[in-house]
């Protein structure tokens, strides 16, 4: 099995488990997934996930909350400055203050919100609500 996208794999898997109420999801390992993931984790968005390592790419167990209501990664991974991020917050979460665009910056993934208070930009990854 080819993927092109890992993210973007995992990323509907977890939607998709999510509606249908099941209480964990096993998606590919890498370290952008972890990292996304640890992101919905902080913001409680998903429970604790843990991984095995095999040697050509690993599993991670994600238990779900039942909180998200649509996840997915961003194609093409666009740039944006520190003053941008209002158009693709409309683009891509459904209200003000609800969910969060992942954005990758010179400090590592961050959220939307994170990196406004850092004034920073970068590269639009993924998004959650």
């Amino acid at each position: 099995m080819s993927m092109n996208d890992p993210l973007a794999a995992a990323m509907s898997k977890i939607g998709n488990a999510e509606k249908l109420g099941r209480q964990t999801c096993a998606v590919a390992s890498s370290n952008i997934i972890k990292n996304v993931l640890a992101l919905m984790n902080e913001k409680m968005y998903l429970g604790e996930f843990a991984g095995t390592y095999e040697p050509k790419g690993g599993i991670l167990t994600v238990n779900l909350l039942g909180r998200i209501n649509k996840c997915g990664a961003i194609k093409p991974r666009f740039s944006i400055k520190k003053g941008d991020y209002e158009k693709f917050e409309k683009r891509y979460l459904p209200a003000a203050d609800f969910g969060f665009l992942v954005v990758s910056t010179s400090s590592g993934l961050l959220t939307h919100v994170e990196a406004k208070k850092k004034n920073l930009g970068g590269r639009l990854i993924a998004y959650f609500y």
